[in-house]
Order: C-alpha cells, then structure tokens, then sequence
C-alpha cells in the first residue's frame, strides 16, 4: 500500500508539471511602446521593431504552444512570426505603411489563444533628436503643447504626447519642440518622434568626447576635468547623451539631429573664452565622432545662435563659425534665431530664452529649415 501510494504521487507531480508552463506564461512587449514612432525608409514605407519575451516559470520546451501572430489595425489578416518554444524572447521588423496611430496587437497559442498583448499608439514616420543648451531645452518663459496628437517626444524610456517640459531634456518650463512637431505633422501628414537632449547654460566643449582636450573650462564648469596645471579634457558625459540614443534607435533609425546652442560660447568670462575658430573645432569633432559611434552618416543641422540680450544681440563671428560649417558640407543650416528680438524674448524682452510667440516662431523656423531639406531627401517606393 505504501509503495502503492508513493507510486500515485510521483505520477502526479508529473502531471502537475507537465500543466503548469500555460498556465503561467506571460508575453510582455519591449517594443514597441506605446506611442513609439519608427523612422521611415522612404515615403510611404518602413518597419516596426516587435520585440516580445515570454515570462515563464516553465523550464526546457513550452508544451502546446506553436504559434506566435502579429496583426496592425487595419490589416485583418494575422501575420505569422518566427517561433521557437525552447526560448523565450523573439525579434522581427513588420513592414508598414507610413503613418500612425495603428493599434498593434500581438498574440501567443496552440489551438487556442493562450496570452495576447496590445500597444495602442505605433506609428512609421519622422524622428528628430534635438540637442544643444538652453533653447534648445525646457527653458522657455511659458510651456507648450502639441496641438496634433500624432506630436509626440521620447525621455527617460518611455514615448508621450509632446507636451512642455518634455521628457530627457533640462528645465521645467516651454520649449520650440511642440510648434516644431506641429508644423512637420501638417506638412508631411505622419506621426512626427521628437527625442530631448538640450541642457542649459552648457558650452560646445563640454559635448566632446571623453578625454578631448579643452583651451579653458566652462563656465558653468561641469563637465570638464582638470588633468594638469592649466590643462582640462572633457569627460565625455554629454557626448555620451548623444551616442547612446544612436546606438538605441540604430542605423538611419531617426532622420537628423538639430543642434541649438552657442549663447554660452558668444558670453564668456575672459578665463574662459573659445575663439569662433575653436568653437567651430570643437563642434565639428563632436559632430564627426558621434556619427563615427553611430555607424552612419547622421544629418545634423546647426542653428546660429549667439543672441543674449538686447544690449548683447550676439555675435556676428560666432553665427559666421557655425554657418561654415554647413558651407563647408559638415552639417546643414539650421535657422538664424539671432534674428528674434526682444518682442519674442522673456522677462519683457530681456531675456535670453523665448517668450510663447517666440517659441512658436522657433518652431516655425526649424521646421522651414528641416521641412524644406525633407521634402527634397526623402526618396519615393519605386
């Protein structure tokens, strides 16, 4: 009887076992997130990144399980993934029509569904990555949001609605970007990916690599490193801001950089001054070696930007040392912002940064700039 009794009891554990892994299967989506917008390939066309792991207690092969789908609203039929019921993560690229939102769903079973999971917002469309100082920034006199709910803005691992201060970038107040997403969502009519860098009162030097050698501190004298008697290096932390998203969203995975900034460079404290010449140096490497991480020849634009005050409305050689460098073919021409005067400008017309009209403006000007270069790049499906 004993023996007997030992005999049921290990049967049914094995039983137990062998019904417990779907029963206990989870299917979580890494990508995409809700609200995540992919990078176009040309102008009707791209690809969204599944990327699903399966959260199991099970060990060894999942028993009845042999069919992983994917579908996207407006496209009845499932389309089938590669599966493989001895791992437990699986990546593939679904080709889309540009445009958004599209509801993704994605479901696991064997006969029978076992798990699903949905995202409600994906789009195929334009992505930007904006970084550079203050302007560039949340430091703007009052906040802004997108007015197109396709505008959205991407920080701290999760993608939303593009709304002031955005996410990933300094400050608590408003910022070009919502205007700026606005103006390219109307004209090329996809969902439009904004991903914040910008930090405030920050110069070009300290945006090198780590190591490069500097003439002389910041200002603010972050970032920099002493090495010896009279003699600094970058360390690297803001240049790494830049190749971390690169190598986030991969090759060609969004479509240029914008690059605000040069108002510290232009308002320095004689110790600490750059020549334009230097700044031109410096903001070259930082443009060459990034995309050198990234693998691919990124498109930067550079705005000329030196504006302070109505006293101090920027410098002439300063504009000059950033416009070469779309002269020279090194980067293309942002907007020349020094022309937004007072009325456009904070604390009655004092301030360095913008007031809500010159945000507005901003973000017109940045999308004339970038609008008018898209229109001319993006190629047509053959």
């Amino acid at each position: 009887m004993k023996k007997l009794s030992l005999l049921l009891f290990a049967l049914l554990s094995v039983a137990q076992l062998h019904a417990q892994p779907n029963e206990t299967v989870k299917l979580n989506l890494i990508s995409p997130l809700d609200y995540q917008v992919f990078q176009r390939q040309t102008h009707d066309d791209g690809k969204i990144t599944v990327d699903i792991a399966l959260d199991t207690t099970a060990r060894g092969t999942l028993t009845n399980l042999d069919t992983l789908e994917v579908r996207l609203t407006g496209f009845d039929a499932w389309q089938s993934l590669p599966f493989d019921s001895r791992v437990r993560r699986f990546r593939t690229e679904l080709a889309a029509p540009a445009g958004g939102w599209y509801r993704l769903e994605v479901r696991l079973g064997g006969g029978e569904v076992v798990v699903s999971a949905v995202v409600e917002h994906v789009g195929v469309g334009e992505v930007f990555v904006i970084a550079g100082q203050s302007n560039s920034a949340n430091h703007g006199e009052e906040k802004q949001s997108a007015t197109n709910s396709h505008v959205v803005a991407f920080g701290n691992g999760r993608w939303q609605p593009a709304a002031d201060p955005e996410p990933g970038a300094s400050g608590k107040g408003g910022s070009f970007m919502p205007a700026f997403g606005d103006a390219m969502a109307k004209r090329f009519d996809v969902p439009i990916g904004l991903v914040p860098l910008g930090v405030g009162s920050t110069s070009v030097r300290e945006w090198l690599p780590p190591g490069d050698a500097v003439a002389a501190p910041s200002d603010t004298g972050r970032n920099v490193v002493l090495v010896g008697s009279n003699s600094w290096a970058c360390t690297g932390e803001l240049f790494d801001r830049i190749t971390a998203v690169e190598k986030q969203f991969g090759p060609e995975g969004f479509r240029a950089m914008l690059w605000h900034q040069g108002e510290s460079d232009s308002h320095e404290p004689v110790d600490r001054q750059i020549t334009p010449a230097q700044y031109r140096q410096y903001l070259q490497r930082v443009i060459e070696a990034s995309r050198a991480q990234a693998g691919w020849r990124v498109p930067w634009f550079v705005a000329q930007a030196s504006y302070h005050s109505p006293m101090d409305k920027g410098s002439p050689e300063l504009r000059a040392a950033q416009k070469s460098l779309a002269t020279d073919g090194i980067a293309l021409a942002g907007p020349n912002t020094d022309t937004l005067g007072p009325e456009f400008r904070q604390n009655n017309g004092q301030g360095v940064h913008f007031n809500a009209r010159g945000l507005q403006r901003h973000g017109q000007m940045w999308a004339d700039n970038v609008g008018s270069w898209l229109a001319k790049t993006v190629p047509a499906n053959k």
